[in-house]
């Protein structure tokens, strides 16, 4: 199956898919064995720093990997891709999916590079998200509340001209998400406005996407995949899972050295919210 059809299908019957960014084996491991398991599709995603981190072509490489050997469609995508040139990089090391985040350039500007990139991808038949809306934040715990104004969010009245214009495959939502999740201190959860994400709907016919899906408030999630979200972006879940893991570990095997006899605690940790979100998003069971 390619991206497309696996967006289609999402669509189709309400369901949404995972992507799910990695920055280790061990985490692409715990997301392929999960998807193996549960008999769903994923998206494995790659931030430009966790690209650099891991070698892109190493890790386009290990997905194609994990492709054959577990016999999983799995899509690769390069996560807010900031230039064509690295848009390109990807698509040339066998990314099959790309994301151009341009939300913080001129909305001209945006549509203008989004276009060229959609034009290059397409003539590959790569798959593209492009993202109107600002979203705040990074992927870590956040220590302190979030203030986000009227003007980072995706205005519906841009949307249609914008999927139109530059021709993109789908379209990354800001509806009050952010990147990262809240720290304990702070407490809270997300929230996300519904009704703008229904104007969105209405306004165009692409696949839409929630980006921070980590700490967004559960019964809101599911209400935007019925609405019409067909994949939903998590890596603070997993980077604490990593770490949670990690620590597990090093209690439980105070005085072991070998790498590869700690790490399958960690994959586990990680495995265990892949397994939920998968649940939760509606894709279990759906890859057939």
């Amino acid at each position: 199956m390619t991206p497309f059809e696996i967006y289609k299908k999402a669509h189709e019957n309400k369901y949404a898919i995972g992507q799910f960014n990695v920055s280790t084996l061990e985490a692409v491991k715990a997301v392929v064995r999960v998807a193996k398991e549960l008999n769903a599709s994923v998206i494995i995603g790659t931030s430009e720093n966790e690209a650099k981190y891991l070698g892109m072509k190493n890790i386009a490489d290990i997905i194609e990997n994990a492709r054959q050997e577990m016999g999983l469609p799995i899509v690769l995508n390069l996560d807010h891709g900031k230039s064509l040139e690295k848009v390109k990089e990807a698509i040339g090391v066998g990314y099959n999916a790309v994301h151009f985040d341009g939300s913080a350039l001129p909305l001209e500007e945006n549509i203008a590079i989004t276009k060229e990139i959609v034009e290059y991808a397409h003539s590959k038949n790569i798959l593209v998200e492009g993202e109107i809306g600002h979203l705040q934040g990074s992927s870590s715990v956040i220590k302190e509340t979030i203030d986000i104004k009227e003007g980072d969010l995706t205005s519906p009245e841009q949307v249609a001209n914008f999927v139109k214009v530059t021709g993109i495959d789908s379209l990354g939502t800001a509806l009050g998400n952010f990147h990262g999740m809240y720290s304990k201190e702070v407490g809270g959860e997300e929230k996300i406005d519904l009704e703008r994400l229904k104007k969105i709907r209405q306004a165009t016919e692409t696949f839409l996407v929630l980006h921070g899906g980590s700490g967004i408030n559960r019964e809101q999630v599911k209400e935007a995949i019925q609405i019409g979200i067909v994949k939903i972006n998590v890596n603070t879940e997993l980077r604490v899972a990593f770490r949670r893991g990690l620590e597990k570990a090093l209690k439980e095997k105070p005085e072991e050295v070998v790498p590869y006899r700690l790490f399958p605690i960690l994959i586990d940790e990680i495995g265990s919210v892949v397994k939920e979100d998968i649940s939760f998003f509606g894709s279990e069971g759906k890859l057939i």
